[in-house]
């Protein structure tokens, strides 16, 4: 579809599957890359693909273990950077601490900036995102950034699907916007779950702003971290009438005891994307369906090389 020798993507060690994909949807090979470590644990990477004066693309979600995923890439960007590349992306589909974003209390950082921060030192030029979990955080970058949404790919499965009587939730009032952009694609009516958090584990859902009786449910969200919102939430429409309750995502964190509260919970289906890989566990759970960005990344990769528009991608339908 798609070969220049200017343009190299080089895949981390956190998602490979997924930039072999964009590789193949560009008709691209992979960047040759070695990483390998110390016996200490330090990470150390050789680019083996000539990268002077071309146009390179790093893809690596900083996901779990993140701060080792994270310093990786930092390794990345800086190797490329002093082996004179012309322009380094970093291509993050999962944007590790973006979720610490604010000081909503004393004596803590704001570490999503400091990220922001380190990554543009490190060398990159520009990021493309998925999904920051707030789109002020294209702000902390003082570089510029091309911010997709998983909107694109889980808003067409849904439609395929042709769902009746659909009632999109939200299933906090932060993610109103996201709901109703759904809403409006979808041809569904719109409701608000009102949550309280107890803990970074733990929430309470109080208050359902809207009706869902008689109505087939799809929740949408970024993440799923521990799964204490979309559980609880499921639990909440279920008991006000709800026919049957779908959860859309972008990032599936899973983190502990997300799977758990899952399997338990009144949820026919989980759609996840895959910017960050499924582990074992999660794969065996059969309501969880993964699907791929890799058409939308590879499409944006290919205009940013050609300097043409990336807007112009949420106007269009990307296979």
């Amino acid at each position: 579809m798609f070969l220049n020798d200017n343009l190299k993507i080089f895949p981390g060690t956190s998602n490979p599957d997924l930039t072999v994909e964009v590789c193949r949807y560009l008709g691209l090979p992979v960047g040759g890359a070695k990483v390998t470590a110390f016996p200490d644990g330090e990470k150390v990477i050789r680019i083996e693909d000539d990268v002077r004066g071309r146009d390179c693309f790093v893809v690596q979600s900083t996901c779990k273990p993140v701060d080792e995923h994270l310093m990786e890439l930092l390794i990345y960007l800086d190797c490329l950077r002093r082996a004179s590349a012309k322009r380094i992306t970093a291509v993050i589909p999962y944007f590790g601490y973006a979720r610490q974003d604010r000081k909503d209390e004393g004596r803590v950082p704001i570490t999503a900036k400091l990220v922001a921060n380190i990554i543009t030192t490190a060398g990159a030029d520009r990021v493309l995102a998925i999904d920051l979990h707030a789109h002020q955080l294209q702000g902390f970058f003082d570089i510029p950034v091309d911010h997709l949404t998983g909107e694109l790919v889980l808003s067409r499965y849904f439609r395929d699907k042709r769902i009746e009587d659909l009632t999109v939730v939200s299933p906090d009032v932060g993610n109103i916007k996201t709901a109703a952009k759904y809403a409006a694609h979808l041809g569904g009516d719109l409701a608000i779950v009102h949550k309280k958090r107890i803990s970074g584990s733990q929430v309470q859902c109080g208050e359902l702003i809207g009706s869902v009786e008689g109505r087939n449910v799809l929740m949408c969200d970024d993440i799923i971290a521990t799964a204490g919102t979309i559980c609880t939430a499921a639990e909440l429409v279920r008991q006000r009438g709800a026919k049957s309750v779908r959860v859309g995502v972008t990032h599936g964190v899973f983190a502990p005891p997300a799977l758990e509260r899952l399997e338990k919970a009144p949820i026919e289906e989980v759609v996840v994307t895959n910017t960050i890989p499924l582990t074992d566990e999660a794969r065996k759970i059969k309501k969880i369906k993964v699907l791929s960005v890799a058409g939308m990344l590879g499409e944006a990769i290919k205009r940013i090389h050609r300097d043409e528009s990336v807007s112009s991608l949420f106007a269009q339908d990307i296979s």
